[in-house]
């Protein structure tokens, strides 16, 4: 039965952080329901508006990662504005910030001076190592957790500079690790009626990613230290990229079941017969050969399309490496609407990618476009009670901004 309400329908969230990771926790908080309102500092606002991809001077990255959201402009050095901020923390649930630790606690919006008006207030800090620990005071972005954490360290090619993967993995996985994290703390409020602080650590996030590297080296008792592998993986046998006629495809045939269906397609019965590569042991013991049949059939074939009709037929995963723009016309992609259009007043027509929730209660919508700086001023503020002279008055003495 569709009830078109979402999970987070009613709750409030102070969105005060830029560029990635808060905007894109904020983003989520939003498409799960959340009233978010974004608030930006008065000297050109989230720099985000500024990153690229720009057309013109407007940011796709800005638009991407602040859609659903209302949007204030307030100068929180003033006195007026911290009051601004303080009757909209008041009304919140929820207050989100990725400063370097200290920072807002200058301002008068760290943890202790707004839980002392909120109570009930949940608030969550991301940053480069955390409020604790020895380096918690440094600033840091998303590349620098990422290779402090030993991820990139595995990454590449033997012998070369390990490469960067040009997506945030780290702000986007402490930015969702950020909304489990309040989700849960809105649950927990319910039984006591408490907030808290929610601290995050872009390096916490990566570390804790670590399926393998860590057990390896800790249970081999510090005598397994991953290396970068290229395009498999040594412990797991058949998985990784191969090369086809026109192109690169991956092929995850680890699972003995699956290696089975595999050797039977490339090789036959002489193949799936061979004692070599029947379970995982031998045929890690044997991946040269393994991964040298393999080869030889994907650049035997005539496509990457047609190793893949050949390898879905005999029921072995796999999957072509797309670019974006093969990515954007996959029908699958569109069939689960990920990406998603929007009309805007200078640009027309913009395509954005979407998030991935899906409620079987809800009819997704499109969201509202990301809010210009100060679009919603007036509305925010009627809201918590000021009156228009009031709006007008801290427009005029520059408390209040809009673009």
């Amino acid at each position: 039965m569709s009830t078109d309400r979402l999970p987070l329908q009613g709750i409030r969230v102070v969105d005060y952080s830029h560029f990635l990771a808060g905007p894109y926790m904020s983003r989520c908080l939003a498409a799960l329901g959340a009233d978010v309102i974004k608030v930006e500092r008065p000297d050109g606002g989230d720099p985000g508006r500024v990153h690229a991809y720009m057309v013109g001077d407007v940011s796709g990255y800005f638009l991407q990662q602040n859609m659903g959201k209302r949007g204030i402009c307030v100068d929180v050095r003033k006195p007026e504005g911290l009051k601004v901020i303080e009757d909209l923390v008041r009304s919140a649930d929820v207050f989100v910030e990725n400063y370097r630790p200290g920072a807002l606690e200058k301002l008068g919006l760290g943890y202790e001076a707004l839980a002392a008006i909120n109570s009930r207030l949940i608030y969550c800090s991301v940053s480069a190592y955390g409020h604790t620990g020895p380096e918690a005071g440094q600033p840091g972005f998303g590349l620098i957790a990422e290779a402090k954490s030993g991820a990139m360290a595995q990454m590449g090619n033997p012998g070369e500079a390990p490469p960067l993967l040009r997506m945030p993995i780290a702000d986007m996985y402490t930015g969702i690790h950020g909304v489990a994290a309040i989700c849960a703390a809105i649950v927990g409020r319910q039984q006591d009626g408490a907030g808290q602080h929610i601290d995050l650590a872009l390096y916490d996030c990566m570390v804790s990613m670590h399926d393998f590297a860590i057990q390896a080296y800790t249970f081999s008792g510090g005598t397994e230290i991953p290396q970068p592998v290229g395009h498999d993986l040594p412990s797991a046998t058949v998985y990784g990229v191969f090369a086809a006629a026109d192109g690169y495809l991956v092929i995850t045939a680890q699972v003995d079941a699956i290696w089975k269906k595999l050797a039977q397609l490339i090789g036959g019965d002489a193949l799936a017969a061979d004692q070599r590569f029947h379970t995982s042991t031998t045929r890690n013991a044997n991946r040269p050969q393994a991964l040298e049949y393999v080869t030889r059939w994907t650049q035997a074939q005539a496509s990457v399309a047609h190793c893949i009709e050949q390898l879905n037929a005999a029921g072995v995963p796999c999957a072509p490496i797309q670019s974006i723009d093969e990515v954007i016309n996959d029908p699958q992609v569109a069939a689960r609407g990920m990406i998603i259009e929007q009309q805007h007043p200078q640009l027309g027509t913009i395509r954005l990618p979407n998030l991935p929730f899906r409620f079987s209660g809800h009819t997704p919508a499109v969201p509202k476009l990301a809010p210009g700086l100060g679009e919603d001023n007036e509305a925010v503020l009627k809201s918590l009670g000021y009156d228009d002279h009031a709006i007008s008055s801290l427009t005029h003495a520059g408390v209040l901004r809009n673009s």
